[in-house]
């Protein structure tokens, strides 16, 4: 967390979780990043990260027509249609506007970059969830690949700070105080069916399900029960089976139910509990999947980790609650 740079950002905050010294010229360079948001700087440059890992480790991630793109937003980026909007307004006329800025104004403009930048010519989707995009996200790839459309996927979410998005919370919570910082960023993961070529890439881990339930008027203790529940009895697995609890935590509100709801599922149980929004802020979109990273890393740190289950549950005060259950890897690399 730091300061709000106010020459640079007119928002409403004082203090944000923002990626230091980031934008996408210095990250991506000159060339196509005139213009770009940092939205889609964010996203296109964790690819680019995540297949150059891979070409480092000495296990490139084919690009082409077997490799697609899934991404988790909340809205792409508020900042340029916004910006678009207001300048349509401004001009004497309402065409009157830098056509090369319409693209980053259309919610789905950063995972088609990311396929454009990196190759990717396989099913390239947008998913608009909220605090659960990351979660949405990974189960919209699992059925992708179950149904044979794709080789692999990079699977991820990705939001910006901005003072778009700083002045819609801030007249959204009206006058109640803030629940937590704003934050930034995105991440990104490389998920592939077993077996297909796969054996050069050890896994961090195993998806074992994904669940999603609507919360109707804010009963979401309710709602995530259910879904736990629901994970639990179709993996066959129990309570006890779980090693590590990571909520989202994000909204005052819905923060206690999440909390309550997941007390009483691995009540009894020595389950770690890991908080990621303590750390990184309302991280919006890229929550969810800030919090796989965030499990991914404690159990690949540690060897006694392996085969453990991880619980990733997140809740959108859009009326959406979501549940992960996946088996580590622990200790891989």
């Amino acid at each position: 967390m730091t300061a709000v740079d106010t020459e640079q950002w007119s928002v409403p905050d004082d203090h944000a979780c923002l990626v230091p010294d980031f934008s996408p010229r210095a990250l991506l360079g000159k060339k196509g990043t005139r213009d770009m948001d940092r939205v889609t700087g964010l996203a296109v440059g964790v690819t680019a990260q995540l297949l150059a890992e891979g070409a480092a480790d000495g296990a490139s991630v084919p690009t082409g027509e077997g490799t697609g793109l899934v991404l988790g937003t909340t809205t792409g980026s508020a900042e340029s249609m916004m910006g678009y909007t207001r300048t349509s307004m401004q001009k004497s006329k309402p065409f009157l506007v830098d056509p090369a800025l319409m693209p980053y104004a259309v919610m789905n403009c950063a995972a088609g970059q990311c396929a454009i930048w990196h190759g990717l010519k396989g099913p390239n989707a947008t998913l608009a969830g909220g605090q659960s995009a990351g979660l949405l996200s990974l189960n919209y790839t699992r059925r992708l690949l179950a149904s044979g459309r794709a080789e692999r996927i990079l699977c991820g979410a990705a939001e910006e700070f901005s003072a778009a998005r700083s002045w819609i919370e801030h007249h959204r919570r009206g006058r109640t105080p803030a629940d937590t910082v704003l934050g930034e960023g995105s991440a990104m993961f490389l998920v592939e069916t077993a077996g297909r070529d796969t054996a050069e890439r050890l896994p961090l881990a195993e998806i074992l399900d994904v669940r999603s339930r609507p919360h109707a008027q804010g009963a979401v203790r309710e709602a995530l029960a259910a879904c736990v529940a629901d994970t639990l009895r179709r993996t066959g697995l129990g309570p006890e089976d779980v090693w590590a609890v990571v909520p989202s935590g994000v909204h005052a509100q819905y923060a206690e139910q999440e909390a309550d709801a997941l007390h009483a599922v691995v009540r009894g149980t020595d389950a770690r509990w890991v908080d990621v929004t303590g750390l990184l802020g309302d991280a919006g979109a890229a929550g969810a999947a800030f919090q796989i990273a965030a499990v991914l890393s404690i159990a690949d740190a540690d060897p006694e980790a392996a085969g453990k289950l991880a619980l990733i549950t997140s809740v959108d005060r859009d009326g959406t609650v979501a549940c992960a259950l996946i088996r580590t890897g622990g200790g891989s690399r």
